[in-house]
């Protein structure tokens, strides 16, 4: 832009300078010719002085024509430059044309851009908007999740406390139902096993009696593969025996009932021929793993069969 105005400005002066320079010439040309013309009209007078001022005049013209050709010449280069400046000037122009054309393009572009920018930013708008709605729902949610969390633990405290007394009443239950079947003990047994039949002993000590036919076993106190009752309570427990044998003269038949291994009660008999029968039963305080078991006299037989001779029987009759 600086350039586009300089150069006119340029010719401009060099145009002012040129036409200084031809009216400087002129006014010299008049005023010689003005000196000649009034030393034209004194000649009549100064006949002596005709030939001095001839020569002045053609000294003069001489002068005025090398200074007008000096002139002529370098408006002649003046011109030149003139020419060459506007040539300058034209392609100067041809490349304002070009940068003002890619000016608008540029500016269509930015533009284009702008738009697009203030659509964006349109867009950016609603994003932002949009997030801050869906924010303050997810608000709205957060607190409506904290209302259901604080229910929800509420429900599982409350859920604990209800477990808590189902799990009491359970064990009180349990200990009830246990306690029920600790006072649910009674038990019966024959010496033989089902379908066996013969004599035990003699035996020369006191040897434990295993009864191996268990017709009731309420509360599993007694065990049939020991002979031994033991008290799942601590109560009043109430013993039967019952004891068969064959009369022999050199046998008896007889067994006693031992509490941990002391002898109580026995139910004996001894006979030559026929049966021999004896019973016995005792009613005993019993301590939580009191062992109740019988012992075969020594020297002794006793007979069992399928139809249950020799029994051993028991029961509680209280819990203490």
């Amino acid at each position: 832009m600086e350039m586009t105005i300089f150069f006119p400005a340029l010719l401009l002066i060099c145009s002012l300078f040129t036409a200084q320079l031809q009216a400087a010439a002129d006014n010299e040309v008049i005023s010689h010719l003005r000196q000649t013309e009034s030393q034209a009209a004194d000649a009549g007078n100064l006949s002596d002085n005709q030939q001095t001022f001839t020569q002045d005049i053609n000294a003069v013209l001489r002068e005025m024509s090398a200074s007008l050709a000096g002139l002529k010449v370098e408006m002649r280069y003046l011109q030149r430059d003139y020419e060459a400046k506007t040539r300058e000037l034209e392609l100067q122009k041809d490349e304002l044309d070009k940068l003002k054309q890619q000016y608008q393009a540029q500016a269509g572009e930015l533009s284009s851009v702008k738009a697009l920018a203030n659509i964006t930013e349109d867009q950016v708008e609603t994003l932002r908007r949009e997030g801050e709605a869906k924010t303050e729902e997810l608000e709205v949610q957060k607190e409506e999740l904290d209302k259901l969390k604080e229910q929800h633990q509420a429900h599982a405290e409350e859920l604990l406390r209800v477990q808590t007394r189902a799990n009491g009443t359970e064990t009180k239950v349990e200990a009830l139902r246990r306690e029920g079947e600790v006072k649910q003990v009674a038990f019966s047994a024959s010496l033989m096993s089902s379908g066996n039949a013969g004599e035990t002993g003699p035996f020369n000590t006191h040897t434990p009696l295993v009864f191996r036919y268990v017709a009731t076993n309420i509360g599993n106190a007694y065990n049939p593969n020991t002979g031994f009752f033991t008290a799942p309570v601590r109560g009043v427990y109430h013993f039967e025996f019952y004891i068969y044998g064959h009369g022999h003269a050199s046998y008896p038949a007889g067994a006693v009932l031992t509490k941990n291994g002391e002898h109580i009660f026995i139910a004996y008999e001894h006979q030559p021929s026929h049966a021999a029968n004896s019973a016995n039963g005792v009613t005993l305080l019993l301590e939580v793993g009191d062992v109740i078991f019988l012992r075969q006299w020594q020297n002794s037989r006793i007979y069992d069969n399928q139809n249950h001779h020799t029994t051993f029987s028991g029961h509680l009759l209280f819990p203490m």
